[in-house]
């Protein structure tokens, strides 16, 4: 009788024959289902918004706005609830799906916006296992909140189940007629919605609801359209489309300087050491670090790496320095080793091994880590070491040290009877830093911050230390060497020292803006850059450079011509220390936002068609600017 009862009321969706309620009656049965579909709508957005923002004023700011699609969102979440409620076949079932993934969703944007000071997007999925696999150095840096995440989450998971459990039969349920009614109007909703979200096309209908792509400022972004529609718009960003001027006739008038790539007579070793997160912590304000961490680096110092990154994203360092290539030419927030590498590229390695070079790289972890297992054979290397085929090697604190990854460096270059190109990225200085990471720390440190964070800073300051005296070491090992050899020594972005930052008065977030004037964008973005040879010492005056324009250095320092590491980055050279996303930098001055600039500038929209035709194009400039490429070597 419950059953017929529940069947025959308004719950129901559908009364049959004369038992049904007047229509009067189902009209506004219908309306109320909507009025609570609406409501469960706007607190799910609200919740979401103020989640990921983490601030209660900018998220009413968020709905108050006229100009800011706060209820858009809420009507759009609203189909997506009643097409789950349709789908499930009872009424307000949807939340239950719905409201865990998209908070969760927007607590781990908030994490990672704090952390790195990037909103989240769909391609950070792809390094979703990179994550899990560092969950352990999270957990040692903060073992309290690791445990109360923990519980949090066991207790959520709980409490879901409960609600599925308890709660779910007490939603009416509803008729199939009812349920083809509403999918046959939320689906051609929501799939023109999708349609919409195109942010290369215009859409009349996306500028009515003021859903306005900011997709060359993404924090703007996020805080004008909003977490989830912000979120639907990165998602096209996988696909990189051709430049406006990417033609054949504009393609072949690119020039590449005369003649094919030369090499000296005694072709150096070259060693190339990607320092993680090595970066200079006396620059940290009002704190002493005794004794000075990084006198080899001080002393020997070329110049400065202008990271595109800060606090993590190292793949996308490594991607600019051994390619020439610039991230500012790709989607903001891609990951081009996870994204875009599917084939033969262009790179040092590729280059070196067809002129006879043993190209080798070493990182001390796992070969899947940042797909490079992958991206290494598709530039053309040798082989790849990483832990699964090295031999056991020391570890200092939680990872493998600099000073093991060090002796594997000599031990294989002493070994190898051809030319070598080295590619070696540390693992010891990788952050978290917990307090007594290391126990014989041989660092002191004295701060205005507080005790945690002054023996954090210490931890990361140590190991600093280690990576110092392992360039030392190596560099003393090279000066016994009769043959030439090259080191190249940098840091690939500042570390996540968080509150070591904001309590020394360094930033007054965990993390800077994306978009800052030049000269702050310099001291949150630099790290020291070591170009030495056994033969001619360090290179000097190299000043503040992209990664990008590292295998220009290299190449001149190891006096090799290119027509397009010494050849079309020269050119870039003499115009540009920094290309970046936002801003150009040149020696008599800085260019913000010049993607956004109705003209660009031919040498950068060359550069621009360049890498493009190299990575995704048809290839035309390929055997002009890299002649001589070698098929894939297998790693």
């Amino acid at each position: 009788m419950a059953k017929q009862s529940l069947d025959s009321s308004p719950a129901g969706d559908a009364p049959r024959g004369r038992r049904g309620w007047p229509r009067t009656r189902r009209a506004f049965d219908c309306a109320g289902t909507l009025a609570i579909s609406l409501l469960l709508s706007a607190v799910l957005v609200f919740l979401i918004e103020l989640i990921a923002r983490g601030s209660l004023d900018k998220t009413v700011e968020f709905f108050s706005q006229p100009f800011r699609p706060g209820w858009t969102t809420v009507a759009l979440f609203a189909l997506i609830l009643i097409g789950c409620d349709a789908l499930f076949g009872r009424r307000h079932n949807g939340i239950l799906f719905i409201a865990p993934i998209t908070l969760l969703l927007a607590a781990i944007g908030h994490q990672k916006s704090s952390y790195l000071g990037d909103p989240l997007y769909p391609a950070d999925f792809l390094y979703s296992r990179q994550i899990m696999e560092l969950a352990p150095l999270l957990v040692r840096e903060r073992p309290l909140a690791a445990a109360i995440i923990a519980v949090g989450g066991a207790a959520a998971a709980f409490l879901l189940v409960a609600l599925w459990r308890h709660w779910r039969r007490r939603f009416p349920a509803i008729r199939w007629r009812m349920r083809v009614a509403r999918l046959a109007l939320v689906v051609p909703a929501l799939a023109f919605f999708v349609s919409i979200m195109d942010f290369a096309t215009f859409s009349w209908t996306r500028d009515r609801l003021q859903i306005i792509p900011i997709m060359w400022d993404q924090k703007e972004n996020y805080a004008s359209n909003g977490f989830a529609i912000a979120f639907a718009l990165n998602v096209p960003m996988a696909k990189v489309l051709a430049p406006p001027s990417y033609e054949d006739d504009v393609l072949d008038a690119i020039r590449a300087e005369p003649g094919k790539p030369s090499l000296p007579q005694d072709r150096p070793d070259i060693i190339m050491v990607m320092s993680e997160s090595f970066w200079d912590p006396t620059l940290l304000p009002a704190t002493t670090i005794t004794p000075d961490p990084m006198p080899t680096v001080r002393a020997m110092r070329s110049g400065s790496v202008f990271s595109p990154e800060f606090g993590g994203m190292t793949a996308n360092v490594e991607f600019e320095a051994l390619t020439g290539f610039s991230n500012a030419f790709l989607p903001y927030g891609s990951i081009p080793y996870q994204q875009y590498v599917r084939g033969p590229v262009p790179s040092l390695a590729g280059f070196l091994r067809a002129e006879g070079y043993d190209t080798l790289a070493i990182h001390p972890f796992e070969g899947w880590f940042w797909n490079r297992e992958n991206v290494y054979e598709a530039f053309g290397f040798d082989r790849f070491l990483s832990i699964e085929k090295l031999p056991p090697m020391a570890s200092r604190g939680p990872l493998v040290s600099d000073d093991a990854l060090t002796t594997e460096i000599i031990g294989r270059a002493d070994a190898a009877k051809r030319p070598i190109f080295t590619f070696a990225v540390s693992l010891q200085g990788h952050g978290p830093y917990e307090p007594n990471r290391y126990a014989d720390a041989r660092v002191t440190v004295e701060s205005v911050a507080s005790f945690r964070t002054r023996e954090s800073i210490r931890s990361f300051a140590e190991g600093v230390a280690d990576a110092d005296r392992s360039l030392k070491r190596l560099m003393d090992w090279a000066s016994k060497r009769e043959r030439h050899t090259l080191i190249v020594f940098f840091g690939d972005h500042l570390p996540p020292l968080n509150q070591g930052y904001t309590e020394t008065g360094f930033l007054k977030g965990p993390v800077p803006e994306r978009r800052e004037p030049a000269a702050e964008l310099a001291l949150h973005r630099e790290t020291p850059l070591v170009i030495w040879s056994n033969r001619n010492g360090p290179m000097r005056d190299v000043g503040s450079i992209s990664p990008s324009l590292i295998p220009l250095k290299l190449f001149q320092a190891a006096g090799i011509q290119h027509p397009y590491y010494t050849g079309f980055l020269g050119r870039v050279d003499a115009r540009y220390d920094v290309v970046e996303r936002h801003v150009l930098i040149a020696p008599d001055g800085a260019t913000p936002d010049w993607s956004r600039a109705a003209r660009v500038d031919p040498l950068i929209n060359d550069f621009r068609l360049l890498q493009y035709d190299a990575l995704f194009g048809k290839r035309r400039t390929v055997e002009r600017f890299f002649p001589r490429l070698p098929k894939p070597a297998g790693v």
